[in-house]
């Protein structure tokens, strides 16, 4: 049954996968803005010099922001292919196969990651080209594509709970579009938690995105990984809690 239930959410993992092949303009063009943010705002910020970032260049801290931004913006409008799939009678065939809702809230969302690997590599290909530091540990640097896949798959899995309570493309793409800029700003993405009201600290502090760059700052730039089990608990906790409401919520998009 286990091997069962992995060839399924394999076989959904997949699909998407093919997708991205066929798209890859689409992955060229979504790299544009991260690498602005990362050329633009982390070249005038570390001229700058107002945010303290220790021992670490700005870029050097800011890269694994940038990178858990893309990401973002990537999986926060993955739930419109859910819309797509409503419109086109893809979903109508998942929901009547032997697959159970979850597994099929939390393939796609897995899914999701492929799309975000395939931009971190981008990503972290521009941040050595431009010759930002990082922390010299092999391991460390492949650890990062799970944790991006992990990610991705939680922001997903958050668009399609949006995707079953609105429905159609445009109020998905409205939503996302109302939620990327207050996590990302919300986080500790551009800026250290410790300088943040304290008020934004407590709201830093249930943003998902939070622990997700604290993990990927310490793969990539410090080796820190003291934390590691509570930002991975966090995020493993997100992933399965939107996508046990997303499963719960499907019936409404087809209504």
């Amino acid at each position: 049954m286990i091997r069962d239930g992995m060839y399924k959410l394999y076989a959904i993992i997949a699909a998407e996968a093919r997708k991205l092949r066929h798209d890859k303009l689409d992955l060229l063009t979504r790299s544009v803005q991260p690498i602005l943010w990362l050329l633009v705002f982390g070249e005038v910020f570390s001229t700058l010099k107002v945010i303290p970032t220790g021992s670490y260049t700005y870029l050097q801290f800011i890269a694994p922001g940038i990178l858990g931004q893309s990401v973002l913006f990537i999986a926060i409008f993955f739930g419109i292919n859910m819309v797509w799939d409503k419109e086109s009678g893809v979903l109508s065939k998942l929901l009547v196969s032997p697959i159970s809702r979850f597994s099929i809230v939390f393939g796609k969302a897995l899914s999701a990651g492929v799309r975000g690997v395939a931009q971190a590599v981008v990503l972290l290909v521009v941040v050595v080209l431009i010759g930002i530091p990082l922390y010299p540990n092999a391991l460390f640097t492949l650890a990062v594509f799970p944790v991006i896949v992990l990610l991705a798959a939680l922001f997903a899995s958050l668009s399609m709970v949006i995707a079953n309570v609105f429905r159609t493309r445009e109020r998905v793409m409205g939503f996302g579009q109302l939620l990327t800029m207050p996590l990302f700003f919300t986080s500790n993405a551009l800026y250290p938690i410790s300088v943040m009201p304290v008020w934004l600290q407590y709201v830093s502090a249930v943003n998902p995105l939070t622990y997700g760059v604290d993990l990927l700052r310490g793969l990539l730039i410090t080796g820190n990984l003291s934390g590691w089990w509570i930002d991975l608990a966090v995020l493993l906790g997100y992933l399965l809690v939107f996508s046990f409401i997303g499963s719960r919520l499907m019936k409404k998009i087809l209504e």
